[in-house]
């Protein structure tokens, strides 16, 4: 565990050998780490750590799968920075599902490591961790809460938002889920005997920001990918959507309207936490 502010530690945590009923779920994570290794690799956006984690695909990869990861990456890389810039990076990241994910490495990279950062592989481990951290507290959720029951995800919400003072949660999931489009989501996952257990918590951004508020903390906010994709720096996106053409930009952003970023807050009013916005 790290000790100081000026030499963080890395700390993976993994639970005891995993379920049979978990293996579709496990493989998402190769899912999702050999996109972002493609689209690093053709350049949607620079990640000098990936290639050594995550070998590259010859399969080539979409442009709407590349241009969604794009926006997902630079989404909660800037939530991110925008918390340790707000406190100063004395404070603690908690990456839960953290997967083959590099934000460690990265943020290294531009000195904004934390106190501490502990990348966790299944979320229950937390709580034989860091029961009575105080430090201001950051969790990051990619796509992780959607495949535990909603009883399940809210007890985490609250085990988090009681055990810290001062916090922030940001979770990156589906939403929309009740469409036509949403049902097709669910159909595929499910042929590949993966179960979304906890998509009736994925309704709309209302129901996202609902369920964290619900759950104890005090602040949330919600935005679709499309929404955001649309604020990203304009000299971004003109460089990615450079890199490959895309006929059929109203799959982009059917992609982009099922999936959203959500951060919520719980204390830190000395700090501006609840400004905090995309």
């Amino acid at each position: 565990m790290a000790t100081s502010l000026r030499r963080p530690s890395f700390t993976g945590c993994s639970s005891s050998p995993p379920d049979a009923d978990d293996e579709g779920v496990r493989g998402t994570c190769e899912d999702a780490s050999l996109c972002k290794r493609f689209a690093v690799s053709i350049g949607y956006w620079q990640d000098p750590y990936i290639p050594h984690l995550v070998r590259l695909s010859k399969e080539r990869k979409a442009p709407e799968i590349n241009r969604g990861y794009f926006a997902r990456v630079h989404g909660v890389s800037q939530l991110i920075k925008a918390f340790l810039r707000k406190t100063g990076c004395n404070c603690q990241i908690l990456n839960l599902g953290a997967g083959m994910d590099t934000t460690f490495w990265r943020l290294k990279d531009e000195d904004l490591l934390p106190s501490k950062y502990f990348e966790i592989d299944f979320p229950m481990i937390v709580t034989r961790k860091l029961h009575s951290i105080k430090l201001p507290t950051l969790l990051v959720a990619e796509c992780v809460l959607v495949y535990m029951t909603p009883e399940q995800s809210a007890n985490l919400l609250k085990w988090a938002a009681n055990s810290f003072e001062t916090a922030m949660f940001i979770n990156y999931e589906q939403v929309n889920m009740d469409d036509r489009f949403g049902q097709i989501m669910i159909e595929n996952l499910r042929r590949r005997q993966c179960d979304l257990a906890g998509v009736e918590t994925c309704k709309s951004l209302e129901s996202q920001k609902e369920r964290l508020l619900s759950s104890g903390w005090e602040s949330a906010s919600a935005v679709d990918m499309m929404e955001l994709y649309s604020k990203l720096p304009r000299a971004e996106v003109s460089r990615i959507e450079s890199l490959e053409f895309l006929d059929e930009m109203e799959l982009l952003e059917q992609l982009m309207q099922h999936y959203c970023l959500c951060w919520a807050t719980k204390g830190g009013s000395n700090l501006g936490l609840k400004e905090i916005t995309y």
